[in-house]
């Protein structure tokens, strides 16, 4: 998979990158994601460490230069003796295509991290963009609260001038008004952090985009624990492990290949200037593997095999306990959402009606006002916070299973 698509994706980028531009208006998931791909620092940084392997890969490739050596016997020119010879390294044993292999299991080593680290930044970009979507509820609430909390002041001091409440009513209804208030600055707060922290994402200090644009409470039921599974064998990671085996595999072989020794041929010409002739030289140079055939490199490489093999189980392991994880933290979260939508929210909203409605007509104090308004804005909150936990979850498993959004 990763053969295929990303050498398309990776030609397409120069150009995809000068087309995205974060705009000065709503921002979708879609177009946060795009800009993310496109200017991501890690992400340029991890493309270009895969052009860089293609040089590695050329190199691999290339046959050991030939040296050319010149000898001259004594100064004088009538007894002189010049030797000039030419000589090839030839590498037996398979080792330049064993080095080849190496190299180009390095390559795909390479390509599986930027993978593995694409699939990352757009679940970071996803969740810091649901983030900027509840930090925009959430200030919706906290004007709402701001300006309940102003009508419910000003409707207690007209019942304190015509004598129905006592003058403490008012004081309470202005520090409520006043502690709502603070809760709307940091609201804003909270905000410019969040999108700061997304515009962050593709290296943008100064936020141009005006809002996230989206909807929050859509939350889609989950595939199968076993369908999500299947995803797992070619989840980012697994590539990532699966390429570490591959070139431990591919380094193995070259130290294997080095146990054979490398022969040199020489070819040349003597010239004897005391006998007047040229005599053709030739010669061939083959170390003997006496005490050094490679034998510590091969075991180590052999055991390193080993380790990436284990690194493997290890891998499919931990994803597995994750996506567990992460679809428990997202069922989780979804089931509260469900109950606070279905029950909680409304019982709240109409308790909150019916002692507003009573405090307007005397029936009710203004403490019961604030104890429902109260009441409704943690509902309201808390379910803006799970419904925040529950498509963080969602990132996590597209991280785990390298699915991409709808």
């Amino acid at each position: 998979m990763v053969k295929i698509f990303l050498p398309l994706w990776l030609a397409a980028w120069p150009a995809y990158a000068q087309a995205v531009v974060e705009p000065c208006a709503p921002l979708t998931l879609s177009a946060a994601l795009a800009l993310a791909d496109t200017s991501h620092a890690d992400l340029a940084a991890a493309r270009h460490a895969l052009l860089a392997e293609d040089g590695v890969v050329q190199q691999a490739g290339l046959l050991p230069n030939p040296s050319l050596s010149v000898e001259r016997v004594d100064t004088r020119r009538d007894t002189r003796e010049t030797t000039l010879q030419l000589s090839q390294p030839l590498e037996l044993g398979g080792k330049r295509a064993a080095r080849m292999q190496a190299a180009q299991r390095g390559r795909e080593g390479v390509a599986a991290l930027l993978v593995q680290r694409r699939a990352e930044v757009r679940a970071d970009t996803a969740a810091a963009w649901f983030a900027v979507l509840a930090a925009q509820e959430q200030l919706r609430l906290a004007q709402q609260a701001s300006e309940l909390a102003q009508r419910a002041a000003g409707a207690t001091a007209r019942r304190v001038v015509a004598g129905k409440v006592s003058p403490v009513e008012e004081t309470r209804a202005q520090v409520a008004a006043a502690t709502v208030k603070l809760d709307l600055i940091r609201a804003h707060g909270a905000l410019a952090t969040a999108r700061a922290r997304l515009a962050a994402l593709w290296s943008n200090p100064a936020p141009c985009f005006a809002q996230a644009s989206g909807e929050m409470a859509t939350l889609p039921e989950l595939p199968s624990l076993a369908a999500q599974r299947a995803l797992l064998v070619q989840a980012p990671a697994m590539q990532v492990a699966q390429s570490e085996l591959a070139q431990r595999q591919a380094a193995a072989q070259v130290e294997l290949s080095r146990r054979a020794p490398d022969v040199a041929l020489t070819i040349g010409s003597k010239r004897s200037e005391e006998l007047g002739r040229t005599q053709a030289v030739f010669g061939v140079s083959v170390p003997l593997p006496l005490f050094d055939r490679n034998q510590g490199a091969v075991l180590a490489s052999a055991r390193r095999v080993d380790q990436a093999r284990d690194g493997v189980t290890a891998t499919a392991s931990r994803l597995e306990a994750e996506l567990v994880q992460a679809r428990e933290e997202y069922a989780s979260a979804r089931a509260q959402a469900l109950a606070l939508q279905g029950e909680i929210l409304p019982g709240a909203q109409s308790a909150y009606d019916a002692a507003s409605t009573g405090f307007e007509y005397g029936k009710f104090g203004f403490l019961d006002v604030l104890d429902a308004q109260r009441t409704l804005l943690q509902a309201q909150s808390h379910y803006l916070t799970t419904l925040a936990d529950a498509h963080r979850a969602q990132a996590a498993i597209l991280r785990l299973t390298g699915a991409e959004y709808e």
